[in-house]
C-alpha cells in the first residue's frame, strides 16, 4: 500500500510534537516535510521550510496537517490546495472570510480539506448527542474550560456546538461560558434545562493523545475527498 505523504505545520508546538510522533509511529504515514518559522531545525527528521509555497513546490505531498495559528494556517492551506495537497487542520480562529476563500479554492482545485475544531472522537459524539437533545429542550448553555495557554475564547468546539444547536432553537443565541486555568486541558459541557429537570452532556480530554485517532481518521478520509468540510461530525453524517 502506498504511504500517505504528510507535511506537518507547527512541529515544535505542544500538539505538533505529539502529531509528529504519531505520524512516525503510524504504518502507512510518511513525514516528508515540516513548515516552521525556524527553518533548518536539527531536531526534526524531515526537511524544514519557513515558507509554505516553497515547501509545496519542492516536496511531493498528499496531506498537510496544521496546528499553528490562524493567519499562518490560512496561508499554509492556500499554498497546499494550489498544489492539490489536502489540508487537515486543527488550528482555530480563522475568519469567516478566510474559511469562505478556502471553500472556493477547494472547489476550484477539486481538492479535499478538513478543518475540525476538535479531533477527539468523544467530543464529536458529545456534539451529536447534544444535537439530539436540543430538539427536546428549550434552554441550553455551554461551558468550556481549557488550559491558560489557549489563546482563543470561546473555543472552536464550543462555537461549533452552539452553531449546530442554534439550528434547532430557531436561531436563538446559545450562551457560552469560557474558563482558562492552569491544570485544565480541554473540557466541554452542554447543559439543557426543561420543566423540573436538567440534562448535562459532557466531554473531557485529559491528554492531547485523545486527538490522535481523530487526526488519523481525518488524514485517511481527506484522501477520498474533493471538497471542504468543517467538523468531523460531517464525516459521521456522510
Amino acid at each position: 500500500m502506498k504511504s500517505i505523504r504528510i507535511v506537518l505545520a507547527g512541529p515544535r508546538g505542544k500538539m505538533g510534537g505529539i502529531v509528529q510522533q504519531m505520524i512516525k509511529q503510524t504504518e502507512g504515514f510518511d513525514l516528508v516535510g515540516c513548515i516552521d518559522r525556524k527553518s533548518g531545525n536539527p531536531d526534526l527528521q524531515a526537511p524544514v521550510f519557513d515558507n509554505a509555497y516553497t515547501c509545496f513546490e519542492q516536496i511531493e505531498a498528499d496531506v498537510l496537517v496544521d496546528f499553528t495559528v490562524a493567519d499562518a494556517c490560512f496561508e499554509h492551506c492556500r499554498a497546499a490546495i494550489a498544489q492539490h495537497v489536502r489540508p487537515v487542520v486543527g488550528t482555530s480562529g480563522m475568519t469567516e472570510k478566510q474559511m469562505n476563500e478556502l471553500v472556493q479554492l477547494t472547489q476550484t482545485h477539486k481538492t479535499g480539506c478538513i478543518i475540525a475544531p476538535n479531533f477527539s472522537t468523544g467530543a464529536v459524539l458529545m456534539m451529536q448527542f447534544a444535537k439530539m437533545a436540543a430538539k427536546l429542550f428549550p434552554e441550553t448553555e455551554i461551558i468550556e474550560k481549557h488550559h491558560n495557554q489557549k489563546v482563543d475564547a470561546p473555543s472552536g468546539t464550543a462555537i461549533k456546538t452552539a452553531e449546530m444547536l442554534e439550528r434547532d432553537h430557531a436561531n436563538k443565541t446559545i450562551p457560552i461560558h469560557s474558563i482558562r486555568l492552569p491544570g485544565l486541558m480541554a473540557h466541554h459541557e452542554v447543559i439543557f434545562g426543561g420543566e423540573g429537570e436538567t440534562l448535562s452532556i459532557k466531554h473531557d480530554s485529559y491528554s492531547r493523545d485523545s486527538f490522535m485517532e481523530g487526526i488519523k481518521w481525518a488524514v485517511h478520509h481527506v484522501m477520498t475527498m474533493d471538497h471542504f468540510i468543517y467538523g468531523l461530525e460531517e464525516m459521521l453524517e456522510n
